[in-house]
């Protein structure tokens, strides 16, 4: 007989990013533009708590339960210590966590949801995984594409702490609230169904409107 295996809801969102003015609506800051987009949408609103190292708050999604939602005010390669923190404080388990992060592999209008897997280059995943001691956590990775020219690898730390162009901000809305519908899907359904059904989604592609009909240390910026 095959044991019954409940589905993953995580209950502590994290997003991704560094503190500071000058980090604010950059690229690599995307992980706390959906959490930010979700504290609006639940009235949950976040504050800075010393001892979890970051802005935090918890409240009720409609539809969800209790959510918790945390963006560490460490630099990004430190985010794990704030994660930590509120793991060890709530007695939570690592898969009760999604850690909402950018990834310059996946193109602008694209996100990709996981159940587990490794930091893939990410600081800020590199920390988490060493703080959480497993990289079994779900994670949600937010496309900010790459370079659009020149020598990636030089302009790689310009392209990441920059802002978007003024010709991305229709995209950019658009990836945020797909964000919320896949994180809403996911905590309620379950992070394995909210995969099947976004994983594919592409708002850059131009029949986008017949793929939704179908599918219905030291601190350091980077």
């Amino acid at each position: 007989m095959v044991p019954d295996v409940s589905p993953v809801k995580p209950t502590l969102l994290v997003g991704l990013g560094n503190p500071g003015a000058q980090y604010d609506r950059t690229r690599h800051n995307i992980g706390f533009e959906v959490v930010d987009t979700l504290s609006q949408r639940w009235g949950v609103a976040c504050a800075p708590q010393k001892k979890f190292q970051g802005a935090y708050g918890e409240g009720f999604a409609t539809g969800c339960g209790k959510v918790r939602l945390l963006k560490p005010s460490t630099f990004m390669n430190q985010s794990g210590q704030s994660i930590r923190s509120v793991l060890d404080w709530y007695k939570l388990a690592p898969e009760q966590v999604l850690i909402i992060y950018d990834d310059m592999d996946l193109p602008l209008g694209r996100l990709r949801l996981r159940l587990s897997g490794s930091a893939g280059g990410h600081n800020g995943m590199k920390s988490a995984i060493a703080h959480l001691g497993t990289q079994q956590f779900p994670r949600l990775r937010v496309g900010i594409g790459t370079p659009r020219r020149g020598d990636r690898k030089a302009e790689t730390v310009s392209h990441v702490l920059g802002k978007f162009a003024p010709d991305e901000a229709g995209l950019v809305r658009d990836i945020l609230a797909l964000c919320v519908e896949t994180v809403e899907c996911g905590l309620r359904d379950g992070v394995a169904k909210a995969m099947s059904l976004y994983n594919n989604r592409d708002l850059a592609a131009p029949d986008m409107e017949v793929q939704m009909e179908v599918q219905t240390g030291e601190g350091r910026a980077v």
